[in-house]
């Protein structure tokens, strides 16, 4: 029998206010466990218990049926049914971000914009998808650090002021919903195979060598599988700096626990799971419309046709780590990622036109000095 419920189960404890927030409790003094990223466990930073994470060895981040899962949710939109099964939804009224409320969060700050957050004003979520896997954070919050400080450093064309201060500010550790697809695709395409060859033409001071191309007719199906295919499912997050965050070591997920979310954010996702799977086909598509030029051959290549069909979709729902951290520079802000997984930074940083007029004008420069020189 198919279950109503569509967000995975966890234990709830009444919370400090009474509320129902999801926490876990230290077995020795009765504080706050938190997830430790360095002894990837749980440990109570009042005094220092240490329990080990409720993992089942054999278990598996599994690939879910797309097209069940849509169906699924229109069964439920169109019954009228929700589901509520006690994590809570706080929207920022600055910046518009979503996130998970449980646990023993009770106020903090925005990740995207810095504002603050509270308890009392999230909201049970409804009609969500559960969390198939997570990345637990592997980069600690000093390491993040240090990362963003050479990243800093290597703005050749940030102002010095920039360089010399870095971008201050308290990083904070979220976690990013994001949609991957698996599919094997059936490909149908027509296009041309262009061949160059030389011709002189002219004569005298005008003759010369023209590069020109023979086109042939070029057509083919192929069949190709893809594998873990991700679009971020955070609007606040462009899809341009996720790309530029991976890739991710995706071999380190493991199925939805709790107990790593604790004493962080996890953010909720606004692009639905059919909105994610045709964000994914873009990738797809791209890739494909590359191995089709490669197929065809020849030293150029029209495409006029493609045909693809997508079978067997499979998709996960998965938490991915970052550190953000939101700065100011000359009273404008900045937004700063780190992949808590891997390190790497990317983010937005102030620039310095003089240093890039230069840079510009340098070539010109130069060529002028070395003319007067002679």
């Amino acid at each position: 029998m198919p279950n109503d419920t569509l967000t995975p189960p966890a234990t709830q404890t009444s919370g400090r206010n009474g509320d129902e927030s999801r926490s876990f409790p230290c077995e020795s003094c009765g504080a706050d466990l938190e997830f430790h990223i360095g002894a990837q466990s749980m440990r109570c930073d009042y005094c220092g218990f240490v329990k080990q994470l409720s993992r089942d060895p054999a278990a598996d981040v599994e690939e879910q049926d797309f097209t069940a899962m849509i169906a699924r949710l229109a069964e439920l939109r169109d019954g009228g049914r929700q589901d509520e099964q006690g994590f809570r939804e706080i929207h920022c009224a600055d910046c518009g971000a979503t996130v998970r409320f449980d646990r023993t969060v009770t106020s903090s700050e925005c990740a995207y914009c810095g504002s603050p957050l509270q308890a009392a004003d999230a909201h049970q979520a409804s009609n969500r998808v559960p969390v198939d896997g997570v990345l637990p954070f592997r980069i600690d919050r000093q390491t993040a650090r240090r990362n963003l400080a050479a990243w800093v450093r290597s703005r050749w064309f940030a102002p010095n002021a920039f360089r010399k201060r870095g971008a201050q500010g308290r990083f904070n550790g979220l976690y990013v919903p994001y949609w991957t697809f698996d599919s094997m695709t059936t490909n149908d395409y027509t296009g041309q195979r262009g061949e160059h060859y030389y011709v002189t033409v002219g004569s005298g001071k005008n003759r010369r060598r023209v590069r020109r191309t023979r086109w042939y007719p070029a057509s083919g199906r192929f069949q190709q599988f893809f594998d873990d295919v991700m679009t971020v499912a955070a609007n606040d997050l462009p899809a341009k700096r996720a790309r530029e965050l991976e890739p991710w070591p995706l071999e380190g997920c493991v199925p939805f626990n709790p107990e790593l979310l604790s004493g962080f954010l996890a953010r909720t996702y606004d692009i639905e799971l059919e909105a994610g799977f045709g964000r994914a086909r873009e990738r797809i598509d791209e890739a494909l419309r590359s191995e089709i030029r490669r197929r065809i051959g020849g030293d150029a290549q029209r495409i006029h046709s493609v045909n693809s069909r997508y079978d067997a979709i499979t998709y996960k729902h998965l938490l991915l780590p970052l550190w953000m951290l939101v700065y100011r520079f000359k009273n404008k802000a900045y937004q700063v990622v780190v992949n808590a997984g891997t390190g790497e930074v990317q983010g937005d940083r102030p620039f310095s036109w003089i240093k890039i007029a230069l840079a510009v004008l340098a070539p010109s420069l130069a060529v002028g000095l070395g003319y007067w020189l002679r």
